[in-house]
């Protein structure tokens, strides 16, 4: 990581009229290095880009300023908090990885962060970093994102947070957070794209080679996976391989029954003991899976054809669909990923 965002002339920078905003990154030992690497990057592509107004300082801060280990060995250069003034942070980052669990314990870091909370423009989290804004009260009452293994206990410890389990990033007002990892990245092209407008977010994620950008209520994993992932003794496995190859074929429950060697009715019964999908559920989203993946390669132009190809029919219950499990259109969907 960059070393002279420890340099106290980066520091003085803060956001006034025709100045850059300052976007901090708090790290802690045992933070991990995509969390604070990717979104890192998105924000410091944009010094590579003309922009229409001012862009951003970006700093990493810590407890105690120097060296601070990632949760995989690589080292941070940070600046410590008494070199940040609370009342400067335009946008407030913190990411998450196994070391979060002991920052809760570091009374000096949660009042700083709480501080930061009263005049930032923005606090985020990346993955577990939401346990850091819920324990300084910035989720109470708004909905969330985090790593989907943790949503049931970040909304089991914080009942009034509206925990979105398949969130890839959530906005609530100035309080953002996003799920694991990689969705880090899908927030910060969000915050570009709020802050200059998509066709320099489209720039910045054509510079990474990055789609820009997931919609924020798209799954978190692709529905496969997640099938897979209930089903953990496999017994669809080969069912699911065999439905998308014959995406387009008539796949009511009675064919699938045939095909697993069951009748219809313990065939539903088991499908959805072991998925927690019906059967119809697990079509249709297999079908906005395949979907997905020819609007996303263009290799069909015609959104009436993916359609077809999909084993939807026609293209208005594939709209229908796609705004169930993804909340955004086909169309939309398209735009996104291509510009």
């Amino acid at each position: 990581m960059p070393s002279n965002s420890a340099n106290a002339s980066r520091h003085a920078a803060v956001r006034r009229d025709g100045a850059e905003r300052r976007l901090v990154i708090f790290a802690f030992p045992g933070v991990t290095l995509l969390d604070v690497s990717g979104p890192a990057q998105v924000f410091a592509e944009l010094s590579e880009i003309e922009l229409p107004g001012p862009g951003y300082a970006l700093s990493y801060v810590s407890r105690q300023g120097g060296l601070v280990p990632t949760d995989v060995g690589l080292m941070i250069d940070t600046a410590p908090l008494s070199a940040m003034n609370p009342t400067e942070v335009d946008t407030l980052l913190i990411p998450g990885g196994p070391g979060i669990w002991k920052l809760r314990q570091d009374e000096i870091a949660m009042q700083w962060i709480g501080e930061v909370l009263i005049d930032a423009r923005r606090i985020a989290s990346v993955c577990l970093g939401a346990f850091a804004l819920a324990w300084v009260g910035a989720l109470e009452g708004k909905r969330a994102a985090t790593h989907w293994r943790y949503c049931p206990r970040l909304q089991d410890s914080f009942p009034n947070v509206k925990v979105e389990p398949d969130a890839i990033f959530v906005q609530d007002g100035r309080v953002w957070s996003s799920a694991g990892v990689s969705a880090g990245i899908d927030l910060a092209l969000a915050m570009i794209e709020e802050d200059f407008g998509h066709t320099i977010a489209l720039d910045v994620a054509r510079r990474l080679v990055v789609f820009l950008k997931r919609p924020g209520g798209q799954s978190q994993f692709s529905t496969v996976l997640a099938a897979q992932a209930s089903d953990v003794e496999g017994r669809f496995s080969s069912l699911h391989a065999w439905i998308i190859e014959n995406i387009a074929s008539d796949l009511r429950v009675e064919n699938l029954a045939a095909r697993a060697g069951m009748t219809p009715r313990t065939f539903a019964r088991t499908y959805v003991n072991r998925t927690g999908m019906t059967p119809a559920q697990g079509v249709e989203a297999l079908r906005v899976e395949t979907a997905r993946l020819l609007l996303e390669s263009r290799q069909v132009e015609s959104v009436v054809e993916v359609a077809k190809r999909a084993g939807f029919g026609d293209d208005e219950r594939m709209r229908r669909a796609f705004l169930r499990h993804l909340g955004v259109s086909p169309t939309e969907y398209r735009r996104r990923f291509s510009g």
